[in-house]
């Protein structure tokens, strides 16, 4: 029995962690909104600290749902590199796609450099 409400413990810790990076990640969220609907100069070091805030919670709520950090990775630049094939609007307009990637793969050669 003793076995058995331990796992129960650690389904319930899981669920309310997975409940707890969705309120994070809302909450990063809509202060990055709050911040570009502002009326004054928004903080670039908020926005980037919330965007990043909102990035590492994807990762863990991925980990969480049993997704590895890896296929995460591989799936983003999967994305990208389908964006460009694709000529997606942002790609075609400013090659931001492009230059993700290049960024990307750039910083995984050279860690040192980020």
């Amino acid at each position: 029995m003793a076995r058995g409400r331990a796992g129960d413990f650690d389904i319930t810790r899981n669920i309310r962690l997975i409940e707890w990076l969705k309120s994070e990640m809302l909450n990063s969220v809509a202060k990055v909104f709050s911040l570009l609907a502002g009326s004054t100069k928004s903080s670039q070091e908020a926005l980037i600290g919330y965007l990043g805030d909102i990035i590492v919670a994807c990762y863990l709520l991925g980990k969480r749902l049993g997704i590895h950090y890896a296929l995460l990775d591989q799936t983003i630049e999967d994305q990208i590199r389908l964006g460009i094939i694709e000529g997606n609007d942002i790609e075609k307009s400013y090659g931001d796609l492009s230059e993700l990637q290049r960024h990307l793969r750039e910083s995984r050669r050279n860690p040192q450099n980020f």
